[in-house]
């Protein structure tokens, strides 16, 4: 711009001012301009980016608030209450039967694939209470698995109880002088009172959490670790106890679904 502004003064004869300085003076303004304007497209450019930065603050603030809402406190204290009750009241109960010199940590029932499932379990609990927070709020689902969590825990502590030295965490190949076949109490009623108990305890404690996945996923798992283990177990009770408990298994249900 500056070369045409001089090119300029060169055609107009008798000019009294000096159009090259004009024209610098021009370009500087122009250059203003386009200065001006990169200016103004960085402070937009700055102020989306801000405008995202807040709608995700906003968004994580709401998911924090979801995640310490009333509904998250008291299903995940209830959760965290049943299960310290669960494993303490056993190792207790094993002490109590067994003595303190025969029973190990294995009695609390904490293995790797336990702790695996209940993490996925949280992990989904805080996933959908961050986005679908009224997936939570269906109180008659979580109080009706708050129901069978207390239904499963009395049913397997009466078969702790009543089953006494009998009742053991780890099943017992060779035969021993305590060991004999419990059929009075609730074993009239269920033949593993034991497993149902804890059966109907696990898929209870996903349902008082409203978890979908993990409802389904529990069920799946603990039934088939139960189909599995049972027609096992009663090899050697079979072998234990022959015609008796032929006789006790064809008139008393397992007490797991689906299993004979």
């Amino acid at each position: 711009m500056t070369r045409w502004l001089l090119n300029l003064t060169e055609n107009l004869p008798g000019c009294a001012f000096d159009l090259g300085e004009f024209g610098c003076i021009a370009l500087n303004r122009y250059d203003r301009r386009i200065k001006w304007s990169y200016q103004m497209s960085l402070l937009k450019c700055l102020s989306e980016d801000l405008g995202c930065c807040y709608s995700v603050l906003r968004f994580s603030l709401a998911s924090f608030s979801e995640i310490f809402s009333y509904t998250a406190c008291r299903q995940l204290s209830q959760l965290l209450l049943s299960i310290i009750f669960f494993h303490g009241s056993e190792y207790i109960l094993a002490v109590a039967f067994h003595g303190r010199s025969n029973v190990t940590l294995k009695s609390l029932l904490v293995s790797r694939n336990y702790l695996l499932a209940m993490f996925f379990s949280l992990v989904e609990y805080l996933l959908e209470v961050s986005l679908f927070p009224a997936l939570k709020e269906c109180w008659w689902i979580s109080n009706f698995g708050l129901a069978m969590i207390v239904v499963g825990e009395i049913i397997r502590k009466m078969a702790i109880i009543t089953a006494g030295r009998a009742f053991t965490h780890l099943i017992k190949i060779y035969h021993e002088d305590h060991h004999k076949l419990i059929t009075h109490g609730i074993y009239r009623f269920i033949r593993h009172p034991g497993y149902c108990g804890f059966f109907i305890w696990s898929v209870g404690t996903q349902i008082m959490l409203c978890n979908p996945v993990s409802t389904f996923a529990f069920a799946a798992v603990v039934w088939h670790f139960f189909a599995t283990r049972i027609p096992y177990e009663e090899f050697f009770l079979r072998q234990f106890f022959g015609r008796e408990y032929e006789e006790y298994a064809q008139t008393v249900p397992s007490g797991v679904p689906f299993v004979k």
